[in-house]
């Protein structure tokens, strides 16, 4: 007689999620036109916007719709799951800036954050954000990445920056 004994697959450890490397303004009166930066990993919104919406609903309340520049991002889903809600994603050409990300909420109103390029060098990205993130900064994304210099040019080997 065979016995056969079957034993449980072992479990693959839990990975953690990437932190979301965002840098946002304190909230005060005059915010300028942007409200912080944003530096997702990848040209990916359907993987990217998830983390960023659910951690944004916490500090500014529910995020209802994103709009994004088609120039951005190669392809852009009409819903993205965040947490749990659903957010309504919407895109603009000429009417918004290529690395402008705009948020709506409801309790909060309208939000704009800086996209810097995934493909950015760790040390362009930390001065765009820190610029975006800077009180006294009254610049649109387009002159922000215009006045830090060109950061759309990938460098070889980027090192992760962590999550502020």
């Amino acid at each position: 007689m065979t016995t056969i004994s079957l034993l449980p697959a072992p479990h693959p450890e839990p990975t953690a999620t990437p932190a979301t490397r965002i840098l946002l303004k304190p909230r005060c009166a005059d915010r300028g036109m942007v409200d912080g930066a944003w530096w997702p990993r990848s040209r990916d919104l359907a993987s990217e916007l998830p983390s960023l919406v659910a951690g944004l609903d916490e500090c500014w309340g529910r995020i209802t719709r994103v709009a994004v520049n088609v120039r951005m991002w190669p392809e852009i889903p009409e819903k993205v799951p965040a947490g749990i809600h659903t957010v309504s994603v919407g895109w603009f050409d000429a009417e918004q800036e290529p690395d402008d990300l705009l948020l709506l909420s409801y309790t909060v109103g309208r939000w704009d954050l800086l996209v810097v390029p995934p493909e950015c060098d760790p040390e362009r990205a930390a001065r765009l954000m820190s610029a975006a993130a800077d009180v006294h900064n009254r610049q649109s994304t387009g002159e922000l990445m215009a006045d830090i210099g060109s950061a759309r040019h990938p460098t070889a080997h980027a090192a992760p920056w962590d999550a502020i």
